[in-house]
């Protein structure tokens, strides 16, 4: 009895060794790499843009949430305008003031022009006169100092009326500055995006530059990589790639969009089969617009996978990249 039990303990042992080398040898053949094919393992990542307040104040009111998709242009927060109204009320009335002014010397200036017309025309007049005899040298001097006493004030007038116009339009520019500055207390978004995280809540006081929001820009994902020279060596801007992401069933097609000039010591986080102080270069890998448009918002930053890169066009894909996960 007891020999026919052990006998069946060693047959179960060699099913189970012999099962095993089966799912060892069945995953080495879907993980065999063609000397083509460059493999690597990252995070995916996408571009964040900080929404931030130009000017500071006080948060009144936040309009979307985390998880939101917001497009460009959109309204997502709003600070007190109190302050800002008032100061761009003051500019307004300093350029009407100032317009006001600039008609008044306006006005002045037409006013010296046509006594300037007048002196000149009895300048003329007395000039007739002389000649014939008929009034003194004394008077036609006269008259032609008044001419010139007229040309003068009409000069002053002149540049009194370019002051006038200038201080006008300097309160223009204040009117147009506190007017964008009111506008730029509406906050919106500068990208089409998805909201990663609020920084503040409504009442918060933040100062010029505070962040509100991080945004991330769903159709820019991609996986940063890591190969030593030898590798980078073999690949170039616009070959394709395929990323086996945890939890995704099927590959995503990606590409490679750019390739680090310079070395660096490989970062903690990433897992290579090379020693930790040998230079590496950083390699970009962006997911196409295609994959991007098919899987949407499945795409999540900081999901891992790896990464296989065709570094030659015509090698065929490795097993483990077309039978998917």
């Amino acid at each position: 009895m007891k020999k026919g039990v052990r006998i069946a303990t060693i047959g179960g042992l060699l099913a189970a060794a012999v099962a095993g080398g089966l799912f060892w040898r069945h995953h080495m053949a879907l993980n065999a790499l063609p000397p083509g094919i460059l493999h690597g393992n990252g995070r995916l990542e996408f571009t964040r843009v900080d929404v931030a307040v130009k000017y500071p104040g006080r948060v009144i009111q936040l309009t979307v949430h985390e998880g939101d998709d917001v497009t460009a242009g959109q309204i997502v927060a709003q600070q007190d305008t109190t302050t800002m109204q008032a100061q761009y009320a003051q500019a307004t009335a300093q350029r009407e003031r100032a317009s006001s002014a600039r008609d008044r010397m306006q006005a002045e200036l037409q006013a010296r022009q046509a006594a300037l017309q007048l002196d000149t025309d009895e300048l003329r007049h007395a000039r007739n006169m002389q000649a014939r005899n008929l009034i003194s040298d004394m008077e036609t001097e006269r008259r032609r100092i008044a001419v010139n006493a007229a040309q003068a004030a009409v000069t002053a007038a002149t540049q009194a009326v370019q002051e006038a116009e200038h201080a006008t339009q300097a309160a223009t520019a204040q009117v147009n500055e506190a007017r964008a500055a009111l506008n730029d207390l509406t906050i919106t978004a500068p990208v089409a995006g998805r909201v990663e995280y609020r920084v503040v809540e409504p009442g918060s006081v933040l100062p010029a530059g505070g962040r509100v929001y991080a945004l991330l820009d769903p159709v820019d994902p991609y996986m940063t990589v890591f190969f030593p020279t030898a590798q980078v060596m073999k690949l170039k801007t616009g070959d394709q790639a395929r990323i086996l992401f945890d939890g995704l069933p099927t590959p995503i097609a990606a590409e490679v969009s750019y390739i680090d000039s310079s070395a660096q010591f490989t970062p903690k986080y990433v897992e290579t089969a090379t020693e930790r102080e040998q230079l590496v270069y950083r390699v970009k890998l962006r997911v196409t617009q295609a994959a991007q448009a098919h899987y949407g918002r499945l795409l999540k930053a900081g999901m891992t996978g790896e990464a296989y890169i065709q570094s030659r066009p015509d090698t065929p894909w490795p097993a483990v990249v077309t039978a998917g996960r």
